[in-house]
């Protein structure tokens, strides 16, 4: 395992300092593989970019799109922007020019901003599940049930919880001395990866680390399990089998999305859990596939199994070639007329 130095930096106790500077390492044990780890990273995210912002601007300028399930995903897309921006350019600052180096604010703000679209997007997806029990098992009650004015309220409960919840995480972390090492074996700050540096009892920061957890992802977890057995409950009790298959067809992007969103999640922390036999730099990089998959692959299960947001895409397409092709024209024609 290589050992990057820092000027100014060691990795021994400074009793009675508080750190304010710190470095991230990007992954340890990988230092020499960071240009290569960069290329899917970096594609990861401009794929990510470009979909859900293509995403956002189709559902907000198609009326057609203007139904609930595709207002929460333009929710969904504009929270994968936010996510993927917080924590990639920073982790390719590292892999491209080892600029680490980060002060404690800024990692405080790094870390709520990550913690705080992660739990918006695990609520999304809670009310997403909700969205496909009204139209299963109240279709003719949908609209007048999920109005415009409810997504809105909806919306900002979303918002109001994450932000609630993780608010309290600043004043515990800047209620610390970081008298440890100031050299984080990451690539982003994370709420108990900064903590552990304190030379302070965290026993608060650990309780309230696991009462978020219990309240917000493992509650929506819990609540879209029940809203699916629902859905399966309502949907096998329709006569028709062409009925049924369309009803459940509707909820298969979803379905593949909780499944991308919570997987890894689940998978790394039964592996910091119980696979302490497994290299640090694993964990890193499972953490960094939870934070970069959801966004890139989002937009594209959508995209690929929905068809009103496949057939827009085709259209923005074909649109965009018409109008290049009457402009080459265009040009065309006057460079012979001027010639």
């Amino acid at each position: 395992m290589s050992l990057v130095v820092f000027p100014g930096v060691t990795a021994s106790n400074h009793t009675g300092v508080s750190h304010t500077v710190f470095y991230l390492l990007g992954i340890p044990g990988l230092e020499d593989q960071h240009v290569w780890i960069s290329i899917p990273s970096f594609v990861s995210y401009v794929i990510a970019l470009l979909g859900n912002s293509l995403l956002v601007f189709l559902i907000l300028t198609k009326p057609s799109l203007h139904e609930p399930m595709y207002l929460f995903l333009c929710m969904l897309a504009g929270a994968d922007v936010v996510l993927s921006t917080c924590t990639v350019p920073q982790a390719l600052a590292i892999f491209w020019f080892h600029a680490g180096e980060i002060s404690l604010d800024r990692c405080i703000a790094q870390l709520f901003f990550i913690h705080c679209t992660y739990i918006s997007e695990s609520g999304i997806l809670l009310v997403m599940a909700f969205d496909r029990y009204i139209a299963i098992c109240y279709p003719l009650r949908y609209t007048a049930i999920l109005t415009h004015a409810l997504i809105g309220k909806i919306g900002l409960t979303i918002f109001l919880r994450s932000f609630g919840t993780i608010f309290p995480i600043i004043f515990l972390l800047k209620r610390l001395t970081f008298c440890k090492s100031n050299i984080l074996p990451h690539t982003v700050c994370e709420h108990m990866g900064l903590a552990k540096f304190s030379c302070d009892d965290i026993r608060v920061n650990i309780w309230y680390g696991l009462f978020l957890l219990i309240s917000t992802i493992a509650l929506d977890v819990f609540l879209i399990i029940v809203s699916y057995m629902r859905i399966l409950h309502a949907a096998f009790r329709i006569p028709s089998r062409d009925a049924r298959h369309k009803a459940l067809n509707t909820c298969g992007s979803h379905v593949c999305v909780i499944i991308l969103f919570y997987g890894p999640g689940i998978f790394s922390v039964l592996t910091q859990s119980f696979g302490r036999h497994i290299s640090p730099h694993i964990h890193i990089l499972l953490a960094n596939v939870c934070i970069l998959a959801p966004p890139m692959l989002n937009p594209i299960i959508y995209g690929i199994k929905t068809k009103q947001i496949r057939d827009q895409v085709t259209h923005l397409i074909f649109k965009t070639d018409m109008t290049l092709g009457m402009e080459t024209r265009l040009v065309f024609s006057t460079f012979l007329v001027i010639h």
